[in-house]
């Protein structure tokens, strides 16, 4: 492996650990305080975030649907 291909490599795990702080951190958003990130970071798997994942999902329709404010 090159130089060059070690660089992008890291580059693109680089952008990967960036996504996937973003999207806890809107989980915790979401949440309203209910969960934090050190549980999302250190305690809670994959299973649990996909669950989370849904019950936004299903909050964010929710809210559409009544006109109501996600606020």
């Amino acid at each position: 492996m090159s130089r060059s291909d070690i660089g992008d490599f890291l580059t693109r795990l680089d952008n990967d650990v960036k996504r996937f702080k973003l999207e806890l951190y809107r989980i915790c958003w979401y949440m309203r305080g209910g969960i934090g990130i050190n549980d999302l970071l250190y305690n809670l798997g994959m299973e649990d975030r996909n669950i989370m994942y849904d019950i936004i999902k299903d909050n964010i329709e929710l809210t559409k649907v009544s006109r109501m404010p996600l606020m």
